[in-house]
C-alpha cells in the first residue's frame, strides 16, 4: 500500500465471448480439429492382430512394460526412442516457430482444439455472442439456470470422454469399457479418467485464454525464436488508418473513394476482428504475446472487406520486413540449422527403429562366489544369461561356448531352449573346466546364442571371463 492505495496481485479475469466466423482459416481449423478428434477418439477401437500382446493398434501395456504402435513394439529398454521423439518435436517446434510463428498454438495445440469444441458447445446452447453477453448480465432465472447447467454438463461430458478415451489406450479397449461401466475396472482407470475430465473441464471451459496467456510457457519464450522474417498475424496500419485514422461507415465515408478523399483508412472500426479473437486482444494494437496466430481475425476482416467489395489483406499473415516493403527470407541460417537438425534426428530415429535387433541377450557373472572348486578338480563359474525376444515369432535357440576348450556348459534340467513371442528368459549357466597349466589369469571366451536356421536370425555373441582357483 502506498499513498492510501492498494494494488491487486492478480488481474481480474475479463470474460471473453468469441463470436463465430467463417472463412478459409476457420475451415482449416475445423478440418484439423476433425482429424485430431477422429484419431484420438477412434484409435483405441482399431483392432490389430498380434501373436502376443493387446490386440489393439495403439496400446500401452504397463504390466508387460511395452508400447504397441501398429507393428512396432517398443520395450522398456527402447526408452531412448521416446527421448529422440521429444528432441524431434522440440526442434520441429523451433523450426516452425522461426518461420511461421505460433501456428502450432493456433491450429494443433490440445488446448486450442478442446477450447474450440467447448466454445462451440457454449454457442449452440446459449446462442451467439450478443445472446451470451445478455445471458450473463441477466438475473438468475429458469432460462439462465437451464442454459448454464446444460452447458457445463456437456462440458463435463466432453471432459469425461476425453479422460476415458485416454484410459482406453492403457488396456484392451472393449474389455476395459465393459469393466469400467460395470465397476470392476482397476482403480487407476477411474482416477485417471476423473483427473483428465476435471483438468479438461477447467482448462478448456473455465480458464480458456488464461491457459494460453499465463500458464503456457511458450507464450513467454516464443520471442526468443522470432525474428524480423517470422510470419505473424498483423494489421496493415498504413492502409487501415490512412491519414485521418479509421472511421466507421457513415455519410461521406461509405465508398472507398470518399474515404480516400477524407483521408480515412480502410478499417471501418467494426470490431469484428476483436470479437472473434479467442484471447480477446485487438490485433490493430500491434503484435502481442497473447496472439496464438489462429488467423480468425483475418477471416473476420476478409469477410467485411468482401461485403464492401474492397481488397482483402487488411489483416494478414506477413512479416516485419514485408511490412517495411522488403522481401521475407525464410531460408536463413537459423531456420536451415533447425531443419537439418530435425531431418538428422528423424533419420537417426528411423534407422534405430528399422535396425533394431529382434533378439537381445546379455551375460553377467555371478561373483558370489567367483568360482567353485569341484571334487573332481574342475573349476565352476556361474553366469546369468538374459535373453529377450522382441519379435512376434517363436525362436528356438542353442547356447554354446567359444574360445574355452574343454569346458562344459550346464543349464540344469533345461533341455529345449526356446522363446515365445515377446518373452524374456533368464538362464543360470554353469561353466566347468579343468584348470589349464598355461593359464595365468582370467581367460576370455564367448557365449554364443544361435537361433535355428528357419528363424532367419543371425547368431549373437557376448564376451565373458573364466576365473580359476587362486586367481582374482
Amino acid at each position: 500500500m502506498a499513498g492510501g492505495t492498494s494494488q491487486e496481485l492478480y488481474q481480474t479475469r475479463i470474460p471473453i465471448y468469441p463470436r463465430s466466423v467463417k472463412g478459409r482459416f476457420r475451415t482449416l481449423k475445423w478440418g484439423i480439429l476433425a482429424l485430431a478428434y477422429g484419431v484420438y477418439f477412434l484409435l483405441p477401437w482399431l483392432r490389430w492382430d498380434r501373436a502376443m500382446g493387446i490386440p489393439q493398434a495403439v496400446a500401452f501395456d504397463i504390466e508387460s512394460r511395452r508400447f504397441y504402435l501398429f507393428d512396432l513394439v517398443v520395450h522398456a529398454q527402447d526408452i531412448f526412442w521416446l527421448a529422440g521423439l521429444l528432441v524431434i518435436a522440440a526442434l520441429l517446434l523451433f523450426f516452425v516457430t522461426g518461420i511461421a510463428g505460433r501456428v502450432f498454438c493456433g491450429y494443433f495445440c490440445f488446448q486450442t482444439l478442446w477450447t474450440d469444441v467447448y466454445i462451440l458447445i457454449e454457442r449452440l446452447v446459449q446462442g451467439e455472442r450478443p445472446a451470451r453477453i445478455r445471458l450473463d448480465k441477466q438475473s438468475w432465472n429458469g432460462e439462465k439456470i437451464a442454459k448454464k447447467l446444460l452447458t457445463h454438463l456437456l462440458w463435463l461430458l466432453v471432459g469425461f470422454w476425453t479422460g476415458f478415451t485416454f484410459t482406453l489406450y492403457w488396456g484392451n479397449a472393449p474389455g476395459l469399457f465393459m469393466q469400467f461401466f460395470s465397476g470392476t475396472a482397476p482403480f487407476p482407470a477411474y482416477a485417471t479418467t476423473l483427473f483428465l475430465m476435471l483438468t479438461t473441464y477447467v482448462m478448456a471451459g473455465l480458464a480458456r485464454e488464461q491457459v494460453c496467456t499465463y500458464m503456457c510457457p511458450y507464450a513467454r519464450f516464443q520471442g526468443a525464436m522470432f525474428d524480423r522474417d517470422t510470419l505473424i498475424v498483423a494489421y496493415d496500419e498504413k492502409r487501415g488508418e490512412g491519414e485521418a485514422g479509421r472511421h466507421k461507415i457513415a455519410r461521406g465515408f461509405k465508398s472507398h473513394d470518399d474515404r480516400q478523399i477524407e483521408g480515412a483508412g480502410d478499417c471501418i472500426d467494426c470490431g469484428y476482428c476483436v470479437q472473434v479473437c479467442p484471447t480477446g486482444i485487438d490485433i490493430r494494437n500491434g503484435m502481442q504475446y497473447q496472439c496464438i496466430s489462429c488467423a480468425l481475425c483475418i477471416d473476420a476482416c476478409d469477410t467485411i472487406m468482401d461485403s464492401l467489395g474492397w481488397e482483402r489483406g487488411l489483416i494478414k499473415y506477413t512479416s516485419e520486413v514485408a511490412q517495411q516493403g522488403e522481401k521475407t527470407r525464410f531460408f536463413k541460417a537459423k531456420n536451415i540449422g533447425y531443419g537439418l537438425a530435425v531431418i538428422g534426428s528423424l533419420v537417426a530415429l528411423i534407422m534405430s527403429i528399422v535396425g533394431q535387433v529382434p533378439l537381445e541377450f546379455s551375460v553377467s557373472q555371478i561373483r558370489q562366489p567367483l568360482f567353485v572348486q569341484m571334487s573332481d578338480g574342475r573349476v565352476q563359474n556361474t553366469y546369468e544369461i538374459k535373453i529377450n525376444n522382441k519379435s512376434q515369432q517363436v525362436i528356438p535357440f542353442e547356447v554354446e561356448l567359444a574360445g574355452l576348450d574343454g569346458a562344459e556348459l550346464d543349464f540344469g534340467q533345461l533341455v529345449h531352449l526356446q522363446l515365445q513371442p515377446e518373452q524374456s528368459l533368464r538362464l543360470l549357466a554353469r561353466v566347468r573346466r579343468l584348470p589349464q597349466v598355461q593359464q595365468t589369469g582370467p581367460q576370455a571366451f564367448q557365449f554364443i546364442v544361435r537361433p535355428q536356421a528357419d528363424t532367419g536370425l543371425p547368431e549373437l555373441q557376448q564376451p565373458a571371463f573364466f576365473y580359476i582357483s587362486g586367481m582374482r
